[in-house]
């Protein structure tokens, strides 16, 4: 009897627990995972010297030391604002910051720009930008800023602005990112290490055809044109100055011919004698490293090229040896991985660093004797990220991070102690202090589990072979809630595939979008799988594409849906897609030429033709439409309409500047001739991406087409 109501009671127990656990709503999914949902990280960590660390909590700056766990504040809020001697609270929350050195802050709030010196308590410079400066640039040694006002470039020190460049027409930019932010391209701004020269790009887009943009909040709809280079068409053509802060005046570098070339990757030499840079043909198959002198701006040299007969695509500058001005290193897939590599200044390769069938994924510097490098890598597995170091001399590695995981590094500036944060599919994330040899000294951080009270549908960690039959690739699948493995459940598979985006990492919940939650908390399962084109997997692995973009990656993943039909509990008449971009590029493939698997799809900012698409990413994945027509034909989801079968909807953003609307308007013309019926939601005001609140608004109309219609 007592045993009985033991039972009883533990049941009831049980019960209570399950009943007391949320279910996960589109609200909590789509805002909550960035916001409230977020788990709590250390606020503004890093490095205020070697010997210690700081982070901001309760608008207060604390600081610990790697001997001793003991933290102590060092800067208040009100200690900021007391600083200004303005009579006025300017600061309303701690700002923004990053330690020049030990002592002296450099603070971001608004239009102010400020140094703030620890040991004095006072700002030893406070610069008011103008209301619209845009894309600042600050050079540490020079203490002046660069920014840009509207197509110009400006430069503002101690004595006040000045206008750098004076170009008048629209279509002529300066100071901003150039090629449509491809080759690693993320500013236009470029200052020396003394500070005495300012390197950036000038663009002149007046021979680009300008491209149409409507906007229908207006009582009378308003249009205004946009610069949007189409594969195959005449493209923008860019320059480099170099302005001189003490003479104030410019040149402009010697680059050659053709104009239609992609100037990447600027990097400075020592002693401001040099600069650097990647300089790739319109083909994208022909990379030279040239160097060229800072006072005439002639090109000195050629380094060395690299060629292929697909693509070759420079991500990174070169950086320079600390301890030997003619030596620099190069992170590259010269050898089809990314890796580093070492070689002096007329262009000879003293030693490839690191060695291997993986690849190097992020650079965090050297030791002071350069006798290590650090650095992150896939080497353990795709999927996880380690934090290494290698000695130069010989090519040994070590692994410097132990847990199973995404692991990155912040060091200390001598690179003796770093900052391992990492997370893992079941660890929302840790903090740990670690010796630059590996020894870990304490966890400082973890992350609380914000989804501990929530009930989620199993997440699985998985490997398929490719449709080459031995290529491994993996993929995730979330199990609805209450799986019963007797039952039959419906399958979205969520998909991306194309180029520099891996979707599957053993991450804090595989870093899937937690909507896919939601859809398991409604009965089905989300299935992912990065396909062979997407990154992280060496030049092989992405460029078998090349040419022919969506076929590959189509076969791929039906290789993943082989795995679902093979799950007793997987209903393969109720199996959808959705994705967006590449993604929606990928659903429309998938809809069309597997028509006999898929009943349902969505495809958000789809490509459709790539024709339409811009230059610099559509020529390097497919050439250009007069040289690979038969490839643009086969991968025009217009010409495959015939074969659509199941239901389909389109969305996209009015304002697409990325996938323009076109894409949507020409496939869906092409429906109605083919007499197919499709559904079709439009987001006025947005771009690529919705965003913000609306997007809750998105998801829900995905949700729910799969909940009609799966």
């Amino acid at each position: 009897m007592r045993k009985s109501l033991l039972l009883f009671l533990l049941s009831m127990l049980g019960f209570a627990v399950l009943a007391q656990q949320k279910t996960m709503s589109l609200e909590d999914a789509v805002i909550g995972q960035s916001t409230y949902l977020a788990p709590s990280r250390p606020v503004s960590l890093q490095w205020r010297d070697n010997d210690s660390y700081v982070y901001v909590e309760d608008d207060q700056l604390w600081q610990n030391e790697v001997k001793k766990d003991e933290a102590s504040v060092i800067l208040t809020l009100d200690d900021l604002n007391d600083a200004l001697n303005s009579g006025d609270a300017i600061f309303q929350s701690f700002p923004s910051f990053s330690f020049l050195n030990e002592n002296e802050m450099l603070i971001q709030y608004g239009q102010y720009m400020m140094i703030y010196q620890l040991d004095l308590n006072a700002f030893s410079m406070e610069y008011i930008l103008p209301d619209d400066a845009a894309n600042i640039d600050f050079n540490e040694e020079s203490r002046q800023l660069a920014y840009t006002k509207g197509n110009n470039l400006y430069v503002m020190n101690e004595m006040g602005e000045t206008q750098i460049t004076h170009e008048t027409a629209e279509d002529i930019i300066c100071g901003q990112a150039v090629h449509r932010h491809e080759f690693g391209i993320e500013k236009g701004t470029f200052w020396s290490d003394s500070g005495k020269y300012l390197a950036f790009y000038r663009k002149d887009e007046s021979m680009v055809e300008d491209y149409p943009m409507v906007d229908f909040m207006q009582r009378v709809a308003e249009g205004s044109d946009i610069k949007y280079p189409m594969a195959g068409m005449t493209s923008h053509q860019v320059t480099i100055g170099i302005y001189n802060t003490e003479t104030g005046e410019s040149l402009f570098l010697n680059t050659g011919t053709p104009d239609d070339h992609y100037l990447t990757n600027l990097s400075w030499g020592p002693n401001d004698e040099y600069i650097y840079m990647a300089e790739l043909n319109r083909g994208q198959d022909h990379m030279k490293m040239n160097q060229y002198s800072v006072s005439s701006g002639e090109l000195e040299k050629t380094l060395f090229e690299e060629t292929r007969s697909t693509y070759v695509e420079p991500q990174h500058p070169i950086f320079f040896s600390e301890n030997n001005p003619d030596q620099f290193y190069y992170w590259a897939r010269t050898d089809g991985w990314f890796h580093i590599y070492l070689y002096n200044t007329d262009g000879e390769l003293i030693r490839q660093v690191t060695k291997g069938e993986w690849e190097v994924t992020g650079v965090y510097g050297m030791d002071s004797k350069e006798k290590y490098l650090y650095y992150q890598s896939t080497e353990e597995s795709p999927v996880d990220r380690h934090i290494y170091r290698v000695e130069i001399k010989s090519g040994k590695t070590e692994k410097l991070s132990n847990d199973s995981g995404y692991h990155s590094a912040r060091f200390s500036p001598d690179m003796s102690t770093f900052i391992d944060s990492w997370s893992s599919t079941k660890v929302p994330g840790v903090y740990a202090l670690t010796k630059s040899n590996g020894n870990r000294i304490r966890t400082i951080h973890e992350n609380e589990n914000t989804l501990a009270d929530y009930d989620l549908g199993e997440i699985q960690l998985l490997t398929i072979k490719a449709a080459d039959n031995k290529t491994d690739l993996y993929g995730s699948m979330i199990l609805p809630n209450n799986f019963d493995v007797s039952q039959k459940y419906p399958v979205v598979v969520y998909v991306y595939g194309g180029p520099h985006v891996q979707m599957v990492t053993n991450s804090w919940h595989n870093g899937v979008s937690w909507w896919q939650y939601y859809l398991a908390a409604n009965g089905y399962i989300v299935f992912t799988v990065d396909s062979r084109g997407s990154d992280a997997r060496g030049q092989e692995f992405e460029e078998i594409t090349h040419r022919q973009l969506g076929v590959v990656e189509t076969s791929d993943q039906m290789k993943g849906i082989e795995y679902l039909e093979s799950l007793p509990y997987v209903d393969k008449d109720r199996i959808g897609v959705h994705g967006w971009s590449f993604g929606g590029f990928m659903t429309l493939n998938m809809m069309m030429r597997e028509n006999d698997t898929f009943k349902v799809g969505v495809a958000g900012g789809p490509v459709v033709d790539w024709k339409m698409y811009e230059v610099m990413y559509g020529e390097r994945y497919m050439d250009t439409p007069q040289e690979n027509p038969d490839g643009y034909d086969e991968t025009n989801m217009v010409n495959h309409v015939d074969d659509l079968e199941g239901k389909l909807m389109l969305i996209h953003g009015v304002q697409d500047d990325t996938v323009v609307m076109q894409h949507s308007m020409q496939f869906l013309r092409e429906c109605i001739k083919e007499g197919k019926q499709v559904d079709f939601f439009a987001y006025p005001t947005h771009p690529h991406n919705v965003r913000g609140q609306d997007r809750v608004h998105l998801m829900e109309k995905v949700c729910q087409y799969f909940f009609d219609y799966l």
